[in-house]
């Protein structure tokens, strides 16, 4: 049977940025992946047109990647708060229901926001009733720029006990993340190539791989 895995993102690129190589990797390995995005760059905040480019960007990563299922919620990023919880959760269980995946993957609860929101509905979405029993397995990813800012023993700490070795995928994944121009620097900051490289070395070698993203593991059956 093939497998489903769906991949809750609050903005686009935070699907990459995490699991761009494992993304890459369950394709090829037969997997149909779907990436729900909940919130994106739309006013007030930012412009029509600053969504309109990462939306443009994200489906050409996508592309990159081999992502053919995909949805944007379009939710105001940082307003993710003023949607109604029970709105919130329904549109999220309601992409559960109809996909029926095997695999959910959703963020970290970190600095963001929007990343802790997200968070909190993917929990309800996978609960293990109904279409939640078929769920193989549940896990949090990390994503550069806000898991790693969280006040140490203040907030939760992202500490994985998963490593995806995505050595084969790396290049595949910067690719996809050269996409986000408008979202993605070189070299300059915590959301760059050079630090996404860097970080996937690091969870590589503590795992004995060349490159790895890293995962912490809510649930699991087999």
């Amino acid at each position: 049977m093939k497998k489903r895995a769906l991949i809750i993102a609050p903005h686009p690129d935070d699907e990459t940025l995490s699991l761009g190589g494992y993304i890459s990797k369950m394709i090829d390995m037969n997997f149909e992946v779907y990436v729900l995005t909940v919130a994106g760059h739309l006013p007030p905040v930012y412009t029509q047109d600053d969504y309109d480019l990462t939306v443009k960007e994200a489906n050409e990563a996508y592309e990159i990647l081999g992502i053919k299922k995909s949805k944007f919620l379009e939710i105001p990023s940082t307003m993710v708060g003023e949607e109604p919880i029970h709105i919130l959760n329904g549109k999220i269980c309601s992409v559960v229901k109809e996909f029926k995946p095997h695999y959910v993957f959703c963020p970290f609860p970190d600095r963001h926001i929007d990343h802790r929101l997200v968070f909190e509905s993917a929990m309800v979405a996978t609960r293990p009733v109904n279409e939640g029993k078929d769920i193989e397995m549940v896990a949090a990813y990390e994503t550069l720029s806000e898991t790693h800012w969280n006040a140490p023993y203040i907030e939760p700490n992202f500490t994985h006990n998963m490593v995806v070795d995505v050595g084969e995928y790396i290049d595949k994944k910067i690719e996809a993340l050269r996409c986000y121009k408008s979202q993605i620097t070189e070299d300059q900051g915590p959301r760059s190539i050079k630090a996404v490289r860097a970080l996937a070395e690091f969870r590589g070698t503590q795992s004995g791989f060349d490159y790895g993203e890293a995962l912490y593991v809510i649930r699991m059956i087999g």
